[in-house]
C-alpha cells in the first residue's frame, strides 16, 4: 500500500471523517455500515493534505504534466481542487490553473454576455482538465460535471479533453436496483458504475484510495475510529458487517 494512502487512512480515522454507525443510510436509499464525510478535512493542514494526496496520485501516475486544469464539482469538490492545484505547485513543482462550476449561469458582471457556467474562466483552446471529486457511490453528479464542461467548451468554441476523474474514496460499490414504483431493492447487485462512466464517456477512472483497502490497513493495524459514537480499534464484529455488506453490494 502506498504511503500517501496510509496516510489518507490515518487521516480518515484521526478528523472522524470515516465512521462506522447503526442506520446509515446512503443517498440513493440503500443502508450501509459506514459513511465517508470529507468536510471534516475543514483546516487549512487538513485540506491541504487532502490536497497532497490527490497530488501524488497524478505524480504517481505520471498525469502531473498531461493536465492544464484541475475541476471540481461544486460545493465540496472546488476545494478539493484548489487544494490539488496547491499542493502539485507546493510539493511537485507544478502550477496548474484550477476551477469549478456555477450551480447555475452567471448572467451579470464580466460573463454575463457568455452566461459562463465556471466560475476562474480558466478554459483556453487546447486545454487539458482533470476533474476531481470527494467520494464515489454513484456517478450521476460527475456527468452533469462533464456536461457542463461540454457545454462550456462547445459555447466558447475551444476544443477541450477531459484526461480523468479521480475521487479520494471509491466506496467500490455496483449501483443501486429500484422496483418499478421507485423503492430500492435490498440486497442486490446492480451494474459497476465506474466501467460505465469510463465507457459512457471515455474518461479513465481514479481515486486515491478504495474502500475495503481503507478499511484493512486500519483493521490490521488497530488504528482507533469512530464505531457506534465511540473511538477504538475495529473490532471483528464491526469488520465482519463491513466485510458482509462489500459482498452484498460490492464491485468485484
Amino acid at each position: 500500500m502506498e504511503e500517501y494512502k496510509k496516510r489518507l487512512s490515518l487521516i480518515l480515522a484521526e478528523t472522524e471523517a470515516l465512521f462506522f454507525d447503526r442506520d446509515l443510510v446512503l443517498k440513493d436509499g440503500r443502508p450501509t455500515p459506514y459513511f465517508v464525510n470529507l468536510g471534516k478535512f475543514c483546516t487549512g493542514r487538513l485540506l491541504l493534505e487532502l490536497g497532497s494526496f490527490f497530488a501524488e496520485m497524478l505524480v504517481s501516475r505520471s498525469l502531473g504534466d498531461k493536465i492544464d486544469i484541475i475541476i471540481g464539482p461544486s460545493y465540496k469538490g472546488s476545494a478539493i481542487a484548489s487544494a490539488t492545484a496547491t499542493a502539485l505547485f507546493h510539493y511537485h513543482g507544478r502550477d496548474l490553473l484550477f476551477d469549478y462550476d456555477r450551480k447555475e449561469a452567471k448572467r451579470h458582471g464580466e460573463r454575463s454576455s457568455s452566461a459562463a457556467l465556471f466560475v476562474n474562466n480558466t478554459f483556453f483552446d487546447g486545454c487539458r482538465v482533470f476533474v476531481v471529486d470527494d467520494v464515489l457511490t454513484s456517478m450521476q453528479t460527475k456527468y452533469e460535471l462533464i456536461e457542463k464542461i461540454n457545454k462550456e467548451t462547445i459555447a466558447r468554441g475551444f476544443r477541450c479533453e477531459t484526461v480523468g476523474l479521480g475521487v479520494a474514496v471509491d466506496r467500490e460499490q455496483t449501483t443501486a436496483v429500484y422496483d418499478e414504483k421507485g423503492n430500492v431493492i435490498l440486497n442486490r447487485k446492480g451494474s459497476n458504475p465506474t466501467a460505465e462512466f469510463t465507457s459512457n464517456t471515455g474518461i479513465p477512472f481514479l481515486s486515491v484510495a478504495g474502500i475495503r483497502e481503507i478499511v484493512e490497513y486500519l483493521y490490521g493495524n488497530r488504528i482507533p475510529l469512530l464505531i457506534s459514537g465511540g473511538k477504538r480499534p475495529m473490532d471483528k464484529a464491526t469488520k465482519g458487517e463491513f466485510d458482509r455488506y462489500m459482498e452484498t453490494y460490492g464491485r468485484g
